[in-house]
């Protein structure tokens, strides 16, 4: 303890001198999400990390009343106000395992009712039965590789199974009257790849809704009286509005195609005049609403408005109230903290209804990245957000962060490292190499299977235009990234060794043999269709494996992992730090006993990101 504390002390000096801030300030920065309105629009539950870690609070929205509801070590993943509004439903993991097991919770907080107790199962909250009496939900209960679909009645907490089927399914939607059931299943040839399914719960019937060749998204479904709204990319490069008239199931209409972006999220209100959706505009958020008229004929009218948002930014999480007339929804951008704001439609007017604490760090200090483009080694372009900090000089350090996946882009959202590595005078430069989504399907397909290492090509080819168009120090460039993110490290580290003065790996992969047969079950499937098979892919997998070059890796590496990460095994930590301290290598190790596959608990992250920061400030020095 003693050396953390002289630690400690060493950052807050170093900290005075360079930045007018310490990390302890950007890592206490808190946020707000997973926003739910009551029916009749006057409370607000949501999640807030105010204490350390993501619990429910909620919010009398007339009297600004604010009451905390949960107190737990571990964090919530999800709140939901049941359609009565007479309590909320939340889940919760035990150390990160994210086995999430169900809970409900009275809206004054002084009841809390366990729903499932099975801490070796995973439980995937799907939504609610219209009424309020039914919750459903995905688990793998019956099979641990695989996810059928349950419901439970909450006065009695009777559980059944309602639909079994050996793959990877999840609730999508049902019918107001419980009948349908919308089920989504993940495909197994093709990776970024679904299909829909009606199933009628009375004559155990099931359809196909959505035949297709290649592989295709389909998403955010809402059940309408007639049809069935959802998004995708069938037949398309970039995700649009979708229906299917449920008189006419062979047929998909596209009622709202977006050149060259993809409509992300959708949401209907139980009743009201609109519904609303995002497009996501090169990384960043447009929230629109658009007419339609209920009843039992639904019709998808052309009036539209787009709503102004405080800047460019991204919105998640929308809701509506029962009447339609209040939306809500996360709101966070590269110079704004994740809070929660509600729209009046009718009113049109727009208010913040959480104010997340930025920990006495003033809001114009914040950086906001720029949108840059550059050329890789086939021709083609790459997008990529470079933050540079504040009245730099000269040549500068630069941390080049990939982000995990491959399935996710990199966006301008509020990141508090990326912050904080600024205010001591480090650029950001975090690209979207070719196997990120937001460009394009033909993009994200990019780097399947024996294309895995074009993509760790395109991070040294970063390198080539920071060098000369980024002003950077060419011998104080650092890779960092988790998950996915943390293989492209390592693959980096060990494809290009000469280009990097210092390595983060969080949570990431290093030999894809052991990573697939150790990841969840349910999971190594879905994986292999992204990364190869171990019956028929075993020498490739080998091949690009990191810990089967270890001998070339020469930079100074930092391991980060979470003892009970159910996606990437610890293991996969272990392996590389046993093999790089045996050669005598460079590697620093923490390993989190209570995390899974991130850290999140504050009182980890004041912990570890200090030893971070010095361990890039040593390697990173001037040379």
């Amino acid at each position: 303890m003693k050396g953390i504390t002289a630690l400690f002390l060493l950052v807050f000096s170093f900290s005075a001198a360079v930045g007018q801030y310490t990390i302890q300030q950007y890592l206490s920065i808190r946020s707000a999400s997973s926003p739910s309105l009551s029916p009749d629009g006057r409370k607000l539950a949501y999640l807030s990390n105010a204490s350390g870690t993501s619990q429910v609070w909620i919010k009398d929205l007339s009297t600004g009343e604010v009451q905390q509801l949960t107190f737990y070590e571990d964090n919530v993943s999800f709140v939901s106000f049941s359609p009565k509004g007479d309590g909320l439903v939340f889940g919760k993991a035990r150390g990160g395992d994210e086995n999430t097991q169900l809970f409900w919770v009275s809206v004054d907080g002084k009841q809390i009712k366990q729903l499932t107790n099975s801490p070796g199962i995973r439980h995937n909250f799907g939504g609610w039965l219209k009424d309020g009496t039914k919750i459903y939900y995905a688990s793998n209960k019956r099979n641990r590789n695989f996810f059928d679909i349950y419901s439970m009645e909450l006065t009695t907490g009777k559980e059944d199974l309602i639909y079994q089927q050996d793959g990877s399914n999840s609730f999508a939607a049902i019918s107001d009257d419980g009948r349908f059931l919308v089920v989504s299943r993940a495909g197994v040839e093709f990776s970024l790849d679904n299909n829909l399914y009606l199933y009628d719960l009375e004559t155990k019937k099931e359809t196909l809704l959505t035949p297709h060749k290649e592989a295709s998204l389909f998403g955010d479904v809402n059940f309408l009286s007639d049809s069935i709204v959802f998004t995708s990319n069938k037949d398309r490069e970039f995700a649009a509005i979708m229906q299917i008239k449920l008189n006419d199931i062979e047929k998909i209409s596209v009622i709202e195609p977006v050149e060259n972006f993809d409509v992300e999220t959708i949401v209907f209100p139980e009743n009201g005049r609109y519904f609303a959706y995002t497009i996501n505009k090169d990384g960043f958020s447009e929230l629109r609403l658009r007419e339609f008229q209920g009843g039992k004929q639904t019709r998808i009218l052309n009036k539209q408005k787009v709503i102004k948002l405080p800047t460019k930014g991204l919105v998640g999480g929308l809701n509506f109230s029962k009447d339609g007339k209040l939306l809500v929804f996360t709101f966070n951008a590269s110079t704004y903290n994740s809070d929660i704001w509600l729209y009046d439609i009718e009113k049109e007017s727009l208010k913040q209804v959480t104010n997340s604490d930025r920990a006495g760090i003033d809001r114009a200090s914040f950086i906001e990245p720029e949108l840059v483009k550059y050329k890789t080694f086939d021709g083609r372009e790459i997008p990529a957000w470079y933050y540079r900090p504040k009245n730099s000089s000269g040549k500068i350090p630069v941390i080049l962060s990939v982000h995990g996946g491959p399935e996710a882009q990199e966006r301008p959202v509020f990141n508090s490292l990326y912050q904080y590595f600024l205010s001591r005078g480090y650029a950001v430069f975090a690209p979207n190499v070719r196997g990120s989504t937001g460009y394009g399907k033909s993009y994200a397909h990019l780097d399947n299977i024996y294309k895995r290492e074009d993509a760790v090509k395109d991070l040294a080819y970063a390198v080539e235009w920071l060098k000369s168009y980024g002003n950077a120090d060419e011998k104080r460039i650092a890779v960092m990234g988790g998950s996915y993110g943390g293989y492209m490290t390592m693959a980096a580290i060990t494809l290009y060794p000469e280009l990097w003065a210092a390595a983060v790996n969080t949570v990431g992969i290093v030999n894809f043999e052991t990573f697939l047969k150790n990841t969840s079950g349910y999971r190594r499937r879905q994986r292999e269709v992204e990364y190869g098979f171990l019956d028929r892919d075993l020498e490739f997998l080998r091949s690009i494996s990191p810990i089967n070059k270890v001998d070339r890796i020469k930079t100074p590496l930092f391991v980060i992992h979470g003892k009970n990460d159910p996606r990437v095994p610890y293991t996969e930590a272990e392996q590389i730090v046993e093999a790089l301290r045996s050669r005598g290598a460079i590697v620093e190790y923490k390993l989190y006993e209570d995390e899974g596959h991130g850290i999140s608990k504050l009182k980890n992250r004041l912990e570890l990101y200090p030893l971070v920061v010095d361990f890039l400030d040593r390697y990173m020095k001037r040379k």
